[in-house]
């Protein structure tokens, strides 16, 4: 049971992130509230086109522990995997890897329990018609970190990556922005916030009591 108010602060890019109602596009954060009981406020400070580093650099990391959450879910790695001569690239397993322990251990300094969620696929394919495996180094990289630093991991990486072997290219286009391969439609995001959800109950038991029961299926 849940017995007090708690805060879930989200931080990512512009696969997190909150979109305009009259936009297309939807961040799985901004559908998480669904899942979650009323009691429960989200913080959705992720933002469009960031990285580990260029995440750092604004004031919204500052924001979020200023806000003292209870939690802080915290997913990046498709801009860190820009080419290296971007300024939001980063190395999977050097300040990737080094950006995410400062979040973990600054947000734990300020009385907040982490939760890192690996990168989640682009609807992108291989010649054998299998999702790619582009960001397998920041999924294994944020794995590697969670272990290092005792940190509960969400898999979304491998969720997704399930999802486009099942669907296929076409079957999974519903789920994506008109156009895109890295956004989500509305019902991608939900389909994605469900999973996130339905994975943090197991992170911690006030999560567990925070996050609304399955409906049942018809």
């Amino acid at each position: 049971m849940l017995h007090a108010s708690l805060t879930i602060a989200l931080v990512g890019d512009s696969t997190v992130a909150e979109y305009k109602p009259e936009e297309s596009t939807r961040g799985w954060g901004q559908l998480l509230g669904e899942y979650l009981r009323s009691e429960v406020r989200v913080l959705n400070l992720a933002l469009c086109g960031a990285s580990t580093r260029t995440f750092l650099a604004t004031s919204r990391w500052q924001e979020a522990l200023e806000a003292r959450p209870d939690f802080v879910f915290i997913q990046f790695g498709h801009n860190d995997s820009h080419s290296s001569d971007r300024p939001e690239s980063t190395q999977a397993d050097g300040d990737y890897a080094e950006n995410l322990r400062r979040f973990v251990l600054e947000a734990r300094r300020s009385g907040a329990t982490v939760i890192l969620v690996t990168p989640v696929h682009r609807r992108l394919f291989d010649g054998k018609g299998s999702p790619s495996k582009e960001l397998a180094p920041y999924a294994d990289s944020m794995t590697a970190v969670a272990k290092e630093l005792s940190t509960p991991v969400i898999d979304l990486y491998s969720s997704s990556e399930d999802v486009l072997e099942e669907l296929g290219d076409s079957g999974s286009e519903a789920l994506y922005a008109p156009g895109d391969r890295t956004h989500f439609s509305e019902a991608g995001a939900r389909l994605l916030a469900g999973m996130v959800a339905r994975a943090a109950r197991d992170c911690d038991p006030r999560l567990r009591d925070a996050i609304l029961p399955d409906k049942p299926e018809n």
